[in-house]
């Protein structure tokens, strides 16, 4: 069986020398194939496109109007140095991926699988182009359907349903999930940096819920309760974020943090925390919740992604409705309720053994090698 797999990806950190989940990933899957190829987005520098031995990055020189062709043009020139078992694809609004992809799958016959890591919008919309993005996806995945060997999602409770209710077929639905821990670096009891009380990690985008959280602090404040606030991650809301706390009178409260450097550095973050706050209004994860429950810091979190199958309420951690005001409250309590607080730590982290990266890393892998294999059986 061929052991060559090659990515279409929306990475372009990796290459830059940025060490995040896609790198840990990376080095994890290396070991499950004889060759990885990445095709990838252009980079704002270049510092290895070779990060281990049988890894190989490709990246363009020209912007997202000429990613399409790109990944077309490199996917058939790697193509016809070697064979792939599989060929996926991160798809998102406007599939410019996945239209690369479907080139290279209609010109080679490589088995192709499109990767809906999550669906914007879904299960809330957080704006107008939240709900483009999920019709877009809704027409991408009806559209797709009868090209694809298969659509991998990476959760089985919310996807699953979704793109059935678009008209899938179940069978070319499978559930590979990508959620991995190092659970190593991911522990309680190490050191602990950048003393917080909350903690958010992630993009700087609507979806994510920061400007709620900003809001709620700025409530808890004029109950009296100051409180301070760290984001580490980057995006186009920063300005924005930025004017809305001053305009609240938050802003000495909160910390900017672009990038950290590493995985021990992230779970520094984390111990540093009272808790993490989860705000998103859809998301495929997210994998911040399991970190930081590995390390032993509470999450307060909405009701997307696999939070529902983490958190316990009250338990394990704290899930809200997705209000301002529900939030408030039960930041105020985790705060000022020392009972609370030591009781949710005292539950955690848990069991989180199925998260092990190389189990996780294993899994997916046996999984795409299987799809890759069933869908070169049923070719003529």
């Amino acid at each position: 069986m061929t052991e060559n797999i090659l990515m279409v990806s929306a990475d372009r950190a990796v290459v830059a020398g940025e060490k995040g989940p896609f790198f840990y990933m990376l080095e994890s899957f290396a070991r499950h194939w004889e060759r990885v190829d990445v095709i990838g987005m252009r980079p704002a520098r270049t510092v290895s496109a070779q990060p281990f031995a049988n890894v190989h990055l490709h990246h363009p020189a020209t912007g997202k109007l000429a990613q399409a062709g790109f990944i077309a043009r490199t996917g058939r020139r790697l193509c016809a140095e070697r064979r792939y078992a599989v060929l996926t694809s991160h798809d998102y609004n406007p599939f410019y991926n996945g239209l690369g992809a479907w080139r290279i799958a209609r010109a080679t016959g490589t088995p192709w699988v499109s990767e809906l890591h999550h669906v914007p919008g879904h299960p809330l919309a957080a704006g107008l182009r939240e709900r483009i993005d999920r019709r877009a996806t809704r027409c991408w995945a009806r559209w797709a359907t009868t090209r694809v060997a298969g659509f991998r999602v990476v959760n089985a409770s919310e996807l699953p349903a979704l793109l059935t209710g678009w008209g899938v077929p179940r069978e070319k639905v499978h559930v590979l999930p990508s959620l991995y821990l190092d659970l190593d670096t991911f522990v309680p009891g190490g050191p602990a940096e950048g003393r917080t009380d909350l903690l958010m990690v992630g993009r700087l985008v609507p979806s994510k819920g920061v400007a709620q959280v900003i809001e709620a602090v700025a409530r808890l404040q004029r109950r009296g309760l100051r409180c301070t606030l760290r984001l580490i991650g980057r995006g186009p809301e920063r300005a924005r974020l930025e004017a809305l706390a001053a305009r609240l009178c938050v802003r000495e409260s909160l910390t900017f943090t672009d990038w950290l450097p590493d995985a021990a550095a992230l779970a520094a973050a984390y111990r540093g925390a009272r808790a993490l706050v989860v705000a998103s209004t859809s998301e495929g994860g997210p994998r911040v919740a399991a970190e930081a429950m590995a390390c032993g810091t509470p999450v307060v979190g909405t009701r997307v992604g696999i939070l529902p199958d983490l958190l316990q309420d009250g338990r394990n951690g704290v899930l809200y409705d997705g209000t301002t005001g529900e939030l408030t409250l039960r930041l105020q309590r985790l705060l000022t309720d020392a009972r609370q607080a030591a009781a949710l730590r005292a539950a955690l982290p848990g069991d989180l053994s199925a998260y092990g990266r190389e189990a996780v890393i294993a899994r997916l892998a046996e999984g795409l090698k299987r799809l890759g294999a069933e869908a070169a059986s049923r070719a003529p």
